[in-house]
């Protein structure tokens, strides 16, 4: 039966993805040379391909292992391939889920995926979404608007029969430490596919990850070129950062919410970005990927007399200084409020969260362009604006 040599192929793969054996398939294999991620490894081997992540929170643990099989591969390769090519196998491993590529049908549950997708020319292939409101890729919301994409409910608790009335072939969503699962969606058999990049320390690490996205969705070519040229682009402003005569400004990140001031990690992309700027990081020494939650007095005493200050906020308008003064009166004891160099990103008003994760070079332009004065030929500053008195 094609199914049973089909199973048995897949059979084969899996363990060659996850155990410590060598045998002919594992040697047969083709490493996809990635450049800079840390988490994920592919493989390529005759007719199909391994994705494996590595556990960002569990240290030589594996989060997750795919086999992505092109579709109708069963029906090119024969049943006597199948069974020679599965000949020297003779346990399935556990823990790796099978894909079907390219996807045709999927919910994506973030919209930076979202956005990343329609880029790759990939829209089409999604069908269902969650928090559709915090979604802000034009094209998506119309497609919602025309009904030709779900809105599947709240990303933590969707509503799993709107999920199963939409049959994707995969649901892609962010997983997070000590999540306890995925509650319901677990139970569907739907392959979930586990977006680990947001824990990569590097900004270039991250953005690898559209590579394995478009081998996903039968776009391995066109985002193989993307991420060339975001990784070129992003060289050069890094080499323009490191030769202008303003060298060493530091930067404090984001503002206090409620009474605790978020700052990013030392390990973070944020972190690194800066870094590769040619500015300096007050938590440059930290070796957290994620985000530090610190009283105001903590970051007062170790970031207060940063150059400059960053920060995200959500408005219908753009904020002002005064304004930002209402928030927190502490606030005019920074050196940068004082000095006026404070920047702004509205994510009401631009897609940070949509675009950055996977075109680093954009923001790596605006934070060149604030710590270096003195490099003028750069486009206009895409995301920040400095705030003004009024």
């Amino acid at each position: 039966m094609i199914k049973d040599s089909l199973f048995a192929l897949l059979a084969a793969v899996l363990l060659s993805a996850c155990s410590g054996h060598t045998a002919r398939q594992q040697a047969d294999g083709d490493t996809v040379a990635l450049k800079y991620s840390s988490l994920l490894t592919i493989v390529d081997y005759d007719g199909y391909s391994v994705a494996t992540i590595r556990n960002p929170w569990k240290e030589g643990m594996t989060l997750h292992t795919y086999v992505l099989v092109p579709r109708g591969e069963e029906r090119e390769e024969g049943r006597g391939k199948m069974e020679e090519q599965s000949a020297d196998w003779s346990d399935v491993a556990a823990n790796a889920t099978i894909i079907r590529t390219p996807i045709q049908r999927s919910a994506v549950f973030t919209t930076v995926h979202c956005s990343l997708l329609t880029t790759l020319g990939c829209g089409s292939q999604i069908v269902g979404v969650a928090d559709s409101k915090y979604i802000k890729v034009p094209w998506i919301q119309e497609q919602i608007r025309k009904g030709n994409i779900v809105d599947c409910g709240n990303g933590l608790n969707p509503v799993v029969e709107k999920i199963m009335d939409i049959k994707p072939d995969v649901i892609m969503l962010s997983p997070f430490e000590n999540s306890g699962g995925y509650g319901k969606v677990e139970d569907l058999g739907i392959p979930i596919v586990e977006c680990a990049e947001y824990m990569e320390t590097s900004p270039l690490g991250r953005a690898e990850w559209m590579r394995f996205y478009g081998r996903l969705y039968g776009q391995q070519q066109r985002a193989d070129s993307l991420f060339a040229v975001v990784d070129s682009c992003y060289q050069v402003l890094k080499q323009q950062g490191t030769q202008s005569k303003v060298q060493g400004r530091s930067v404090l990140f984001d503002k206090i919410v409620g009474n605790v001031w978020y700052v990013p990690g030392g390990r973070s992309t944020l972190g690194r970005m800066i870094r590769d700027a040619g500015g300096h990081y007050p938590w440059s020494d930290d070796d957290q990927s994620g985000s530090l939650s610190l009283p105001f007095e903590t970051v007062l005493e170790r970031a207060g007399e940063s150059d400059v200050w960053l920060y995200r906020y959500s408005s219908p308008h753009d904020t002002s200084l005064p304004e930002l003064m209402s928030d927190h009166r502490g606030y005019d004891q920074l050196k940068a409020y004082r000095t006026g160099e404070v920047y702004g990103c509205n994510v009401e008003q631009s897609r940070f969260y949509e675009e950055t994760p996977f075109r680093p070079d954009w923001l790596l332009s605006d934070f060149i362009q604030i710590l270096h004065p003195d490099i003028t030929n750069l486009p206009p500053l895409r995301y920040y604006k400095k705030i003004g008195k009024e």
